[in-house]
C-alpha cells in the first residue's frame, strides 16, 4: 500500500532519524533544511544503550558502531580534590544488563550516518535552503511555508526544527526558551595534546562548585572532546560562539590544578549559553506535531537529548503506520507515549546539573559519600529506567 507523504522540518539528528524511521514504514518523507547544506553543529556526543536499541532498529546499528568509541567507565572525579569520587564499569556486565554498550561518537560523524541512510532511500528527498516559517492546514493536508515564499504539501508535518522551532512557535505561542545562566564552552583537540596521565578511556567528569569539566576520545581516538560548563549568569542565548581560553579559565580558579590544566589545553573554544524549557503534552495540532528539541529540549546534564529525539522518531513511524488512515490520531498517540518519558528526562537533567554535577561544601560531600558507595550493579538498577529504553506498546489497530 503507498503510504501519504510526510513533511519533516529540520535536517538534523532528529529530523533525520525521523525521515528514515518512517521511510522504512513506506512513507514518502520531504526534509526541509534551513541551511545551505546538511551537517551538525557541535563535537562529542555520548551515547547510552538506548541510543543503539534504536540504530538497530532503523537498520544503522554496524554504521553507527563502526563510528563510535566505546568506553571502559564512566568516572565521576571531584574538581576540588582531584579525587576520584565513583567509577562506573561499562564492560561485559553492562553489556549483558542492558544488552548493549555505551559510546561515544562525534556529532558528525553520527549525522553522517543518518544522512547517508536517508540519501539512499528511495523514499526520502532532502531539500536544502528550505526553513520552514509557518503552515497551514485543512482537511486535504498540510502546507509548510517556506522562507523564500513557496510551499510544499503533505499529508503531516512533524517540526524537528529544534530549541527555536518556528512550528513550536506558532502551535504553542509560548515565547522563547528559558536561559539558565549556565555557559557552556567547547573544544576538540589531538589526542596527543591531551596529557598523558589524563588519557583515559572513559567518559570523565569533573564535578566542581558551580562548575563541571568532561573530557573523552573520539574518532577512533584521533582527538579528545573538552566540555566545561560554569554558572556566570549569562543573560542571553549564544550557540558556537568563539571565545578566548582566558575567558573560559574564568570559571575555573577554583578548581584542582589537575582539572585546571584541561583547560590550558584546549584549543578555538566556543560558547553556548545553555537554554531548555519546562516540559509540556502540548506536542500536535491536527496533522502536525512536534518532534525532539522542538517538544522537549533538556540541558546536556543527562547526555539524553539526541537519544531521545530517535526514540520519538521510532515512535511516531510505528504510530503513523499502525493508523495511516487517521494521522491526527496516531500524532495524538505518539505525544501520548512520548511526554511523560522525555519530562522524566527533561526534569532530572535539571537535576542532576544542581545536585550531582554543581555542588559546594557539605552538599558535595554527601554526594561524594552517597555516589562512592555504590556497586556497579547499584548503578545499574539506577539507570535502568533510562538505559533499557522505552517501555513496549501495543500496536494501535490499523
Amino acid at each position: 500500500m503507498l503510504r501519504q507523504t510526510i513533511l519533516v522540518a529540520g535536517g538534523g539528528i532528529g529530523g533525520l532519524t525521523a525521515a528514515l524511521a518512517l521511510a522504512r514504514h513506506g512513507f514518502k518523507v520531504h526534509v526541509l533544511e534551513k541551511s545551505a547544506k546538511f551537517g551538525e553543529v557541535g563535537a562529542g556526543i555520548q551515547l547510552g544503550p538506548n541510543a543503539f536499541h534504536v540504530f538497530d532498529q532503523l537498520g544503522v546499528g554496524d554504521a553507527a558502531r563502526h563510528m563510535a568509541v566505546f568506553i571502559d567507565r564512566l568516572r565521576l572525579m571531584d574538581a576540588i580534590s582531584g579525587e576520584e569520587i565513583a567509577r562506573i564499569n561499562l564492560g561485559e556486565a553492562f553489556r549483558a544488563r542492558f544488552k548493549n554498550p555505551y559510546g561515544v561518537v562525534h556529532r558528525g560523524d553520527l549525522h553522517k550516518v543518518f544522512l547517508e541512510a536517508c540519501v539512499a532511500h528511495p523514499q526520502v528527498t532532502l531539500h536544502t535552503n528550505a526553513q520552514v516559517v509557518s503552515y497551514a492546514q485543512d482537511g486535504t493536508g498540510v502546507s509548510a511555508m517556506l522562507a523564500d515564499g513557496s510551499t510544499i504539501k503533505g499529508d503531516a508535518l512533524v517540526g524537528a526544527d529544534g530549541l527555536w522551532s518556528k512550528i513550536r512557535a506558532q502551535m504553542l505561542g509560548d515565547g522563547a526558551p528559558r536561559v539558565t545562566g549556565h555557559s557552556t564552552y567547547r573544544s576538540v583537540i589531538p589526542t596527543e595534546a591531551m596529557p598523558e596521565d589524563l588519557r583515559w578511556n572513559a567518559a570523565t567528569l569533573w564535578a566542581g562548585p558551580k562548575c563541571h569539566i568532561v573530557h573523552y576520545p573520539l574518532s577512533g581516538w584521533k582527538v579528545f572532546n573538552l566540555v566545561v560548563t560554569y554558572h556566570n549568569q549569562a543573560p542571553a542565548p549564544v550557540a558556537g560562539q568563539p571565545v578566548s581560553r582566558e575567558e573560559v579559565a574564568r570559571g575555573f580558579a577554583h578548581v584542582h590544578p589537575t582539572a585546571r590544566k584541561i583547560i590550558d589545553i584546549g584549543q578555538d573554544w566556543k560558547l553556548w549559553v545553555l537554554c531548555d524549557r519546562d516540559p509540556t503534552d502540548r506536542w500536535t495540532d491536527g496533522h502536525v506535531a512536534l518532534l525532539g528539541d522542538a517538544a522537549h529540549p533538556t540541558l546536556q546534564y543527562l547526555a539524553q537529548g539526541a537519544c531521545m529525539a530517535m526514540e520519538d522518531s521510532l515512535c511516531l513511524a510505528e504510530e503513523l503506520a499502525g493508523r495511516p488512515h487517521d494521522l491526527a490520531a496516531a500524532l495524538d498517540s505518539y505525544r501520548i507515549r512520548r511526554a511523560q518519558r522525555t519530562a522524566h528526562v527533561q526534569l532530572i537533567s535539571r537535576e542532576i546539573g544542581e545536585h550531582i554535577y554543581h555542588p559546594a561544601g557539605v552538599h558535595a560531600a554527601l554526594r561524594n559519600t552517597i555516589m562512592s558507595a555504590k556497586s556497579d550493579e547499584q548503578w545499574f538498577e539506577v539507570m535502568a529506567w533510562l538505559y533499557d529504553g522505552p517501555k513496549p506498546h501495543a500496536k494501535a489497530p490499523a
